[in-house]
C-alpha cells in the first residue's frame, strides 16, 4: 500500500528513510567510530591547543525524521518536488571537539581542513552575535568528507564517499548547550523571563573569555619570571641571580617554579602539583618570600642530593622526587618553622642519617 502513495507524500518517505537507516546503521557506526580516531589522532600532535573531549554519536532515526519535518518537510511539498529524506540530514554522523579556550576553535578548524573537505560552515559566534534575541551556544559547525588525499588512502577508502557535521565548542559553550536545552521557553515569553535568560548567557560569555585572558595572564607571568632569572649560573647549587631574590617579593607558583626548575632542569613540574605545593609552604610560613626559599635551596641541595643517594641505594624502586628533595631543604633549613614538611618517619630516618654523616657544626 505505502509504494502507491505519492513520492512527496510524507508516510512514504518516512518509510523509505526507516529502511534506509536500518540498512546503513553500521556502515555509519563504523564511519563514526573511524572520523573520532582519525580526529583523535590529528589532534593529539598539535600543540597549542588543548582539547578536553572527542565525542561523535549517529543521529537518533526519529530525530533524524523530526528535523526534517521541522526544517524541510513543508517547503518542498508547497514546491511540489520529490525528495529522499537522507539527502536532507547532513548530520547523520555527528562529532564534537571540546576545547579549552574559545580561540582555539578556529585553530581546531583549521587544522581538520588539511584533512578534510568542507562542505558547509555554520558559525554560531556570528549568528548568535548579529541577533539580539537568538538565544543558544557559539561554537562553530562544520559539513565534512575526507579529501582527495585522504580518501585515496586504502584504509579511508570505505568512507570516502560518507559526510558528517563537526562541532567544535569550547567547554563553556558545551556547557551552555547542555542547559540551554533544559530551559523549555525561550521565545514567546515575557520580556523579563527572556532578558534574564540573556543575563545568563552573557554570564556563560564572560566565562569563556575571562578563561582566556587568565591563561594569558598567567602566561605572562611565566614569561615574566625568564626574563627576571635570565643570569642564572648553572651549577645546582649556584645562587638564583640577584634580579630575583629582592627582598619582600613573595613566593608564589611562579616564582617558585622558576626557582625549582633551575635547580631540577630535567624535571617536568606539574602544574596543579605546583600549585598544591606552594600553598603547603606558605600554610607553613605565610610570609616566606622568594629571596627566603631560594637561600634555604641553595644552603642545603648540597646535603640533602648526598642524602637521597643514600636512600636511592637502601630503597631500591622507592620514590624521592623534587618536591622530596625541597621538603628536606626546607626542614634541614628550619627544623622547628618546616616540622611539617616531612612525615615523622621520613623525619626519623633523615635525622638518623645526618647524624651518622653531617658533622653538629655544618648542620
Amino acid at each position: 500500500m505505502a509504494s502507491n502513495l505519492p513520492k512527496n507524500d510524507l508516510p512514504a518517505e518516512e518509510h523509505a528513510f526507516r529502511q534506509y537507516y536500518a540498512q546503513e546503521l553500521p556502515v555509519l557506526e563504523h564511519a563514526c567510530a573511524f572520523y573520532m580516531a582519525l580526529l583523535q589522532s590529528v589532534l593529539s600532535k598539535v600543540e597549542g591547543i588543548e582539547i578536553s573531549k572527542v565525542e561523535g554519536r549517529v543521529k537518533d532515526r526519529e530525530e533524524c525524521l523530526r528535523k526534517f519535518s521541522r526544517k524541510y518537510r513543508v517547503t518542498l511539498e508547497e514546491a511540489g518536488l520529490d525528495y529522499d529524506i537522507q539527502d536532507y540530514i547532513t548530520d547523520l554522523i555527528g562529532l564534537r571537539v571540546v576545547c579549552l579556550y574559545e580561540d582555539e576553535l578556529e585553530k581546531v578548524a583549521e587544522i581538520v581542513r588539511h584533512f578534510f573537505d568542507v562542505i558547509d560552515v555554520t558559525d554560531k559566534v556570528s549568528a548568535v552575535e548579529s541577533t539580539e534575541a537568538s538565544f543558544g551556544y557559539k561554537g562553530l559547525h562544520l559539513d565534512l568528507r575526507l579529501n582527495a588525499e585522504q580518501a585515496a588512502l586504502p584504509e579511508n577508502a570505505a568512507y570516502a564517499h560518507i559526510p558528517f557535521e563537526l562541532q567544535v565548542r569550547t567547554i563553556i559553550q558545551d556547557s551552555w548547550s547542555v542547559l540551554d536545552h533544559k530551559i523549555k521557553y525561550k521565545k514567546s515569553i515575557p520580556a523579563e523571563l527572556k532578558r534574564r535568560i540573556n543575563v545568563l548567557s552573557a554570564l556563560f560569555e564572560l566565562a569563556d573569555r575571562e578563561f582566556r585572558q587568565i591563561r594569558d595572564a598567567t602566561d605572562a607571568e611565566l614569561l615574566r619570571a625568564v626574563d627576571e632569572t635570565a643570569n642564572l649560573d648553572d651549577s645546582d647549587e649556584g645562587d638564583i641571580a640577584p634580579q630575583l631574590v629582592t627582598m619582600g617579593s613573595e613566593l608564589n607558583a611562579f616564582t617558585f617554579l622558576k626557582i625549582a626548575q633551575h635547580f631540577f632542569k630535567d624535571f617536568e613540574f606539574d602544574p596543579h602539583k605546583v600549585d598544591m605545593f606552594v600553598d603547603d609552604v606558605r600554610a607553613w610560613v605565610p610570609s616566606i618570600t622568594r629571596s627566603r626559599f631560594n637561600a634555604l635551596m641553595r644552603e642545603n641541595i648540597a646535603v640533602v642530593k648526598r642524602y637521597k643517594q643514600f636512600f636511592d641505594e637502601q630503597n631500591p624502586g622507592a620514590s624521592f622526587n623534587p618536591y622530596t628533595v625541597i621538603r628536606h631543604c626546607l626542614y634541614l633549613g628550619d627544623k622547628t618553622v618546616f616540622r611539617r614538611a616531612l612525615r615523622n618517619s621520613s623525619r626519623e630516618a633523615f635525622e638518623a642519617w645526618l647524624l651518622m654523616n653531617v658533622p653538629v657544626q655544618n648542620l
